[in-house]
């Protein structure tokens, strides 16, 4: 099954709709950004949640002593790290029982150099260039997606993929089928206002999502079919 996150909530109420979407994961971005919250926020917002929706927390380039803290006071269950953050504070955060996905910004085949080597335990592809780190509603090529498991597996690793960048109901199908990842991420795609989300767009994208895991489905068992036939 596809992981579905839900980013930038900033509302208990959207929050609560997100959940009943169907969202595995729910975002909260302590960043500047529109989507913007403070630990307090995130906590409130946390505490109403479903034990099951995985609480991750958004940092953009804060030290390890900030997202400790957040941590903490938000009790987040994964640290998703946007900015320039190298291996020694991911590996420092993992080895204090912190769950870390790192964002890898791409534009080109160059920036997937090094992917291999980034110490998480799960990466998100986010759309490159401009001056914000996430959630501008670009996309990128998803077929760079496949040269980033081909880039893992080459170094023997086997790390889940997060796709993110521009994705929206009508075209997160077409993501999935082009891109063929572990997890989807969107932000303003769900949207009414930049922070706010649109119940209903959150429910449709996730429909979406789960149609196409059925169909995925249903053609691998006509495929097993087949063989054993």
């Amino acid at each position: 099954m596809t992981r579905v996150k839900i980013c930038g909530l900033t509302t208990v109420e959207d929050a609560q709709a997100a959940a009943a979407a169907g969202a595995d994961m729910i975002g909260f971005v302590f960043a500047p950004s529109p989507r913007q919250v403070d630990a307090a926020q995130a906590a409130g917002i946390a505490a109403v949640l479903p034990p099951f929706v995985l609480r991750v927390g958004v940092f953009v380039d804060a030290d390890y002593d900030t997202i400790c803290r957040i941590a903490a006071q938000a009790r987040l269950d994964a640290l998703q790290l946007h900015g320039s953050e190298n291996n020694a504070l991911l590996e420092r955060l993992r080895r204090d029982g912190h769950r870390v996905i790192k964002a890898v910004r791409v534009r080109d085949e160059a920036s997937l150099d090094g992917i291999a080597d980034i110490a998480a335990d799960a990466l998100l592809l986010d759309a490159g260039g401009g001056a914000r780190a996430g959630g501008t509603g670009r996309t990128f090529d998803w077929r760079l997606a496949c040269l980033a498991k081909e880039r893992l597996r080459e170094q023997g690793r086997s790390v889940p993929l997060i796709l993110a960048g521009g994705l929206r109901p009508d075209n997160v199908a077409d993501a999935l089928r082009q891109a063929v990842p572990d997890g989807v991420d969107v932000s303003s795609g769900v949207e009414q206002a930049p922070g706010r989300k649109c119940p209903q767009r959150m429910r449709e994208f996730v429909m979406r999502v789960r149609r196409y895991d059925v169909e995925t489905a249903d053609s691998g068992d006509a495929v097993r079919a087949s063989r054993g036939a």
